[in-house]
């Protein structure tokens, strides 16, 4: 049965006057050709976005301090990345029309990144050149506009890209930078409310509300670094064991160092396309098989009394999302999910119906969301092993997602995987951006 989203992606074609409006094929229906004979098929494969190529830097350190002799700069990493990925597509050059990036943190020093780095790789674009912003969406957002510009034909190849510098910068001027900024500056930032701090929050009442213990929530950290083991991208790759985990010093009680997530410097950068530029190519590629966002309005933890573990935005945006693609929860073979502390992985697993409510940290600590296991979560060894270059985090994900639904994630290949879930979040899982990914036959 065609998903929902084709029907949506049928409709938005019918908004044309005809077909030749939408440029993303060289082989286009005549303008005269009626539009009832055309197949939703026909319709949606013109303009359909897949994905076609990634590449990504491991995540670690990268950036120079401010005085060192010889600098590391933002536009040469990334410019790498994109010949890399373009590579990987088998895309041709001059059919780049769209450029979105997501926006650097404040820390690069290059402004109007987006406009530059198009004029680096010397790209002309009829499509769109931007940046993007959006706290932890910020990857996620470019990825997803850049699949619009496929989607409403104003190219037949985008690229989303971005770049995450940041460990040259004190922890302090961090925290003072941007950590305290992320909550509403008169009501959170007096109480020294960070986001970890959220989370421990978070993870006191799961505990308390359904009886889990800290170790049962920790064990995704072990679960994580033994997916990260095998992940050439990942910033700590060594296993650890749950009573290492629960050793380690309080950042936020009751989150420990390694229950949070890393500094990391990364970039990413992943190449988009049309299903029918895709095929007259012979290329590979991935389908992106639907979408759903829900903002709850209110802005991390708001003033008015809600259920702080429930995750509404992540279960509303996963509800829609599986709608839209005609599936449930139980047809996902693996996830990447937003998860920047242990307990989030936990509480985004339940709210996108992995899990009945409680019961996913146990999940966790008995194999459920290992390799091998019910449902793979995080396989790049997530937030907490791979590493969070926050701005660019969610590319990774894509890029992991990628890899594994072509079948080339190496020792930590999930078998047979065809339907990839990607769950992002902007803060505290106030809003969430979902995408369900599909295997091309």
């Amino acid at each position: 049965m065609a998903s929902t989203i084709f029907f949506l992606y049928n409709t938005l074609f019918r908004l044309y006057d005809d077909l030749d409006d939408c440029n993303c094929g060289t082989t286009r229906t005549s303008p005269s050709t009626p539009l009832e004979n055309i197949s939703i098929g026909e319709a949606l494969m013109s303009c359909r976005p897949v994905i076609i190529g990634c590449s990504a830097l491991p995540v670690g350190r990268h950036q120079t301090p401010s005085n060192a002799e010889v600098h590391v700069v933002e536009h040469e990493l990334l410019a790498r990345l994109v010949v890399e990925a373009m590579a990987d597509s088998g895309a041709e050059r001059e059919r780049v029309g769209a450029i979105v990036v997501a926006q650097p943190r404040p820390y690069t020093r290059q402004q109007y990144f987006s406009t530059f780095m198009t004029s680096y790789l010397r790209i002309p674009c009829d499509g769109i050149v931007m940046e993007v912003l959006g706290n932890g969406l910020t990857g996620a957002l470019a990825f997803d506009k850049a699949l619009d510009e496929v989607a409403l034909g104003r190219t037949e190849v985008a690229l989303a890209l971005g770049i995450n510098m940041e460990t040259a910068i004190s922890a302090r001027d961090h925290m003072m930078e941007s950590m305290r900024k992320t909550g509403d500056v008169d009501f959170h930032a007096p109480a020294g409310f960070t986001p970890i701090s959220w989370y421990a929050l978070d993870m006191q009442r799961y505990m308390f509300e359904y009886g889990v213990s800290r170790s049962e929530v920790a064990s995704v950290a072990v679960k994580n670094r033994g997916h990260a083991a095998h992940n050439p991208l990942a910033q700590f790759r060594k296993p650890i064991t749950l009573e290492e985990v629960l050793a380690q010093r309080s950042i936020v009680e009751p989150l420990g160092l390694y229950e949070v997530p890393p500094r990391g410097d990364g970039a990413a950068c992943v190449v988009i396309a049309s299903e029918q530029y895709a095929r007259r190519r012979g290329l590979s590629y991935v389908i992106i098989r639907s979408r759903a966002f829900h903002h709850e309005g209110v802005h991390q933890i708001g003033d008015v009394p809600a259920d702080m573990i429930g995750f509404t935005a992540a279960a509303t945006a996963a509800t829609a999302g599986f709608e839209a693609a005609g599936l449930g929860p139980d047809a996902v073979d693996l996830a990447e999910l937003y998860a920047p502390c242990t307990i989030v992985e936990v509480l985004a697993s339940e709210a996108a119906g992995f899990f009945p409510k409680g019961l996913g940290a146990h999940a966790a600590a008995t194999g459920m969301t290992s390799l091998g296991g019910k449902i793979p979560i995080g396989t790049s060894g997530g937030l907490t092993s791979r590493g969070h270059p926050s701005y660019a985090t969610p590319l990774y994900s894509v890029v992991e997602l990628f890899d594994q639904l072509r079948g080339r994630a190496g020792p930590r290949q999930v078998d047979s995987a065809r339907i990839g879930f990607l769950m992002n979040e902007l803060g505290n899982y106030n809003a969430a951006l979902v995408h369900v990914l599909e295997a091309a036959k």
